[in-house]
Formats: C-alpha cells, sequence, structure tokens
C-alpha cells in the first residue's frame, strides 16, 4: 500500500471510529452490559482502547478523558441520565461467559 492508500485508509477508519462513536451516544437506551453480552465490548472498552492508542503514540488521555469522548459527557452524567440496573437476566448472561 502506497503511502497515499495508506493515508485515505487511516482517514477512512477514523471517519467509520467517530460514526461508531456518535451512534452510540445516540442509542442511551443500548446499555453497556447489552453490548458486552452480545458483543464483547462496551463503551468502557472503547475509552480503555482511546487511552491505549494514544500512549501507543506517545500522547497521554486519562481514562476520564477518554469517557468523555466516548460518552460525550462525564461518564457520571451519562450514569445518572440512562444507566438503568442491570436485571437478573442481563447479569446471569453476563457472569457465565467468564466461566
Amino acid at each position: 500500500m502506497n503511502d497515499n492508500n495508506k493515508k485515505l485508509t487511516m482517514e477512512i477508519q477514523a471517519d467509520v471510529f467517530q460514526a461508531l462513536i456518535k451512534h452510540l451516544q445516540n442509542k442511551t437506551e443500548v446499555q453497556n452490559i447489552d453490548l458486552m453480552n452480545l458483543a464483547d465490548f462496551c463503551r468502557n472498552c472503547l475509552s480503555k482502547w482511546y487511552v491505549t492508542a494514544a500512549k501507543e503514540r506517545g500522547m497521554e488521555v486519562s481514562y476520564e478523558e477518554a469517557r468523555d469522548f466516548v460518552y460525550g459527557m462525564p461518564y457520571s452524567q451519562w450514569k445518572e441520565k440512562y444507566q438503568k440496573e442491570a436485571t437478573k437476566e442481563q447479569l446471569e448472561k453476563f457472569n457465565s461467559r467468564k466461566k
């Protein structure tokens, strides 16, 4: 892959990532436990991956800064506004994956 194609590919990937973040910010009814149970990742995972990617490039981004980016607001505010208590079924499914 030449440098122009590599740059374009990275720009496309960045656009896709931004679209995913925006989508998750707009789909507040989708709980993190649902994402974990269905896809084995959640908004917090994306935040951790963001911190890791920044660190690998010599940039310090705190976990809280990354979560603010992913959630579109401070995590505590998102939890207060949108997070629901996990149901027994959600917790059972989540915990069964760990075994």
